[in-house]
């Protein structure tokens, strides 16, 4: 079994010997594919508890009247343009942006998973973050797009779900950095063989960097590019490292 401390120290063992790769690695997590590891790429979930009071009967019905000012002032029609524009953004960037995370940041996801993964037991290199742009392209596209699918899909039924799922699938970046030959199913796969029993402990193994975040926080996020975000993405790859070694004790031939 392992254990919070020990994961966190070799991680910042390893981010202490390669620290300004380590600080570059991370800040591109950050900053193009939305998160501070894998742990929390591709999918970070809060719980919310929504409340709706309603006071009116049902039934009830109201007639309200357009104040003349705003159609003499054309307050309405500014508004309308208003409305369309924000729309018109909107669609441009889900069609710009969205391909744009399908087809590079999510492979790059891979690349730095890889990074801090190799850094476990050597100096990795910059060029690891490209990994995946030239072994396994298409293949490390398909299978991170239905990783997040089906992430997404599951938290449509609930917000808990989704969450487990996240945890379940979140070794496929790093699986991939490693076999970026490996197939979609099987990849998933695997990531959910070597999460089962664990999913608990790399919850709270999250939690456990609270703190930090807060003061990271009060930083107004210095803190986090140049120690925490390196912290928490190595710290995240000997978790991985570790379960792999379980895994192959299990299974050999990984």
């Amino acid at each position: 079994m392992w254990s919070r401390k020990e994961l966190k120290e070799a991680a910042k063992q390893r981010v202490r010997m390669n620290r300004w790769k380590a600080v570059l690695a991370a800040l591109t997590l950050m900053l193009l594919c939305g998160g501070g590891g894998a742990f929390g790429g591709g999918a970070k979930f809060t719980w919310e508890a929504l409340n709706s009071d309603t006071t009116e009967e049902s039934g009830r019905e109201e007639d309200y009247e357009l104040p003349d000012i705003i159609i003499e002032d054309g307050v309405l029609v500014f508004l309308m343009v208003v409305i369309i524009i924000i729309a018109v953004v909107f669609l441009v960037l889900l069609l710009v942006v969205l391909p744009m995370k399908i087809l590079v940041f999510q492979p790059l996801e891979v690349g730095i998973s890889r990074f801090f993964t190799k850094n476990m037991t050597e100096q990795a290199q910059v060029k690891e973050l490209c990994f995946a742009f030239d072994h396994g392209y298409k293949n490390c596209v398909k299978a991170m797009f239905f990783q997040r699918l089906y992430i997404f899909l599951w938290t449509l039924l609930l917000v808990v779900p989704g969450i487990v799922k996240s945890y379940e699938y979140m070794l496929v970046p790093y699986i991939l950095g490693e076999h970026p030959e490996m197939g979609t199913e099987e990849a998933l796969a695997l990531s959910k063989a070597m999460m089962y029993g664990n999913k608990w402990r790399a919850f709270v193994l999250n939690l456990s960097f609270f703190g930090w975040y807060i003061l990271n926080g009060l930083t107004l996020g210095i803190l986090g590019i140049f120690y925490l975000n390196p912290y928490v993405s190595q710290t995240d790859a000997a978790l991985y490292q570790t379960l792999k070694e379980q895994h192959l004790q299990k299974t050999p031939g990984f």
